[in-house]
């Protein structure tokens, strides 16, 4: 071990930086957020730090370096572009005793600054020895990706609970298994989700019956399929599950990345063939909650635009069971996205309307004269097994035949297909083309751009024209 990593408390603590450009700034955002009180020593200063003197934020020293400069500071750095002066900086600072760091030069330095992952009170270091600094921004940013920005409440919410929980549990070994469950289950969710109500609440519950089972549900946007598009908090979650709820419109490749030992239960529910009807779902996800598990209902797109997520929660509400809703792209912004069709445009369309193509009493009953108004754009979910009919209502409620109207299958995968055509034609066309769902249809002027915008995979039938 080549440097010994520790943490230190400048709050309130004198320190100096020798240097007034872009490089000494970084430093002084860093010592600022940790509380110490700067002295910038430089001739010139940049602009903004030029802004933070004025303001009173730290005291500047319009001059060269001396070595006296140093006496009494807590910490050094220099940030000087003259390794003349940093090294007089450095054998000023040695020679007191004084911690100093000579930015991009371990060899005139006693400590380095890590790469630093700040989510206070918890803080992580990365640290190369000062040889490769960018791998250890490299790997700073895959944490940054993997550790969710709550973590620095859970940090102050255990620290809360601390004392009580070590009255409680006089053994070692009981209070490190009674925090790893807290830390890695349903509360420690709804603190990282900022429900510390909630979280409080189900603490004191663990507190007084620490073998009660304590399960959650959380409903989560898969997205329109690309795992790429997944959010951070969908991923952890996957991760943590013990028992998942999916359907069929979420892509193979997304469950690949659901915990390897979870259960997997399929409630798929596809045209006029549910796998589980919605009130089965409903009582099932009540049942492995209340049995302490962590369940993770897993639905396409997101879970609020057409995915009943509604519907699910009422039940779970009603019983008292913790849930979390987790946001996912809807299936209508990544189709349009990946198709290049913008759902608006300041030239074609200023509103934008989600509708379901899925027959009711032998109809499809819509709003009809509100989705044929002019300057607008149009998404069907569900609708391609109705496209006729569909296509034809927007002809017979006043939408000229020609207006672009499109198809996007299994959109933002590999799979994706984009058909473009019009109201007369793209009955047809997905005939032709052997369309099946997952697709959406979107209606309306901004089609016609797929040709040009459309950037991802190809374009069936790009020939429609403004």
């Amino acid at each position: 071990m080549e440097y010994f990593p520790l943490f230190m408390n400048l709050r309130q603590a004198p320190c100096l930086i020798v240097g007034g450009g872009e490089v000494a700034l970084r430093k002084v955002r860093l010592l600022r957020a940790a509380g110490a009180e700067l002295t910038v020593l430089s001739p010139v200063l940049c602009r903004e730090l030029a802004e933070l003197a004025a303001a009173g934020a730290v005291r500047h020293l319009a001059a060269e370096f001396v070595p006296d400069t140093v006496g009494g500071q807590r910490l050094v750095i220099a940030a000087t572009d003259d390794r003349a002066v940093n090294r007089a900086v450095s054998d000023a600072a040695k020679a007191a005793n004084i911690p100093v760091n000579v930015v991009d030069d371990p060899e005139l330095s006693t400590w380095i600054s890590p790469a630093i992952v700040d989510r206070s009170p918890l803080l992580i270091a990365v640290s190369t020895g000062g040889s490769v600094p960018v791998l250890g921004r490299l790997v700073r940013a895959r944490l940054e990706s993997l550790i969710p920005a709550g973590f620095g409440r859970l940090a102050g919410f255990g620290a809360r609970f601390r004392d009580r929980v070590k009255a409680r549990f006089a053994d070692v070994e009981q209070r490190r298994a009674f925090w790893e469950s807290v830390l890695e289950g349903p509360v420690a969710d709804a603190v990282v989700a900022g429900s510390d109500d909630v979280a409080e609440q189900m603490m004191e519950q663990r507190l007084a019956e620490p073998d009660a089972p304590s399960g959650a549900v959380y409903l989560v946007g898969a997205g329109p399929g690309n795992p790429d598009l997944l959010t951070f908090r969908a991923l952890r979650l996957m991760q943590q599950a013990d028992v998942v709820l999916y359907d069929n419109l979420v892509a193979p490749a997304l469950l690949e990345l659901v915990r390897r030992d979870a259960e997997r239960i399929f409630v798929g529910k596809q045209r006029a063939n549910h796998a589980l009807p919605q009130e089965d779902i409903n009582a099932l996800m009540l049942r492995l909650a209340q049995e302490g598990k962590r369940v993770l209902r897993l639905k396409g797109g997101d879970p609020f635009t057409f995915g009943r997520g509604g519907e699910e929660i009422e039940k779970l509400a009603e019983h008292g069971i913790p849930f979390e809703v987790v946001p996912g792209i809807t299936s209508a912004s990544g189709a349009a996205a990946y198709a290049g069709i913008p759902l608006t445009h300041r030239d074609y369309a200023q509103s934008v309307t989600f509708v379901t193509g899925h027959k009711q009493d032998g109809t499809i009953q819509l709003d009809w004269p509100a989705l044929t108004r002019p300057h607008q754009t149009v998404v069907v979910y569900m609708g391609v097994s109705t496209a006729s009919e569909l296509c034809a209502a927007f002809v017979e409620h006043g939408k000229p035949s020609d207006t672009p109207a499109a198809v996007v299958e299994w959109a933002t995968t590999e799979r994706q297909r984009t058909v473009v055509g019009t109201l007369e034609t793209l009955p047809a066309l997905i005939g032709e083309h052997g369309i099946a769902s997952p697709a959406l249809i979107i209606v309306g002027e901004v089609v016609a751009l797929a040709g040009r915008l459309g950037w991802f995979r190809r374009i069936e039938n790009p020939t429609v024209t403004i």
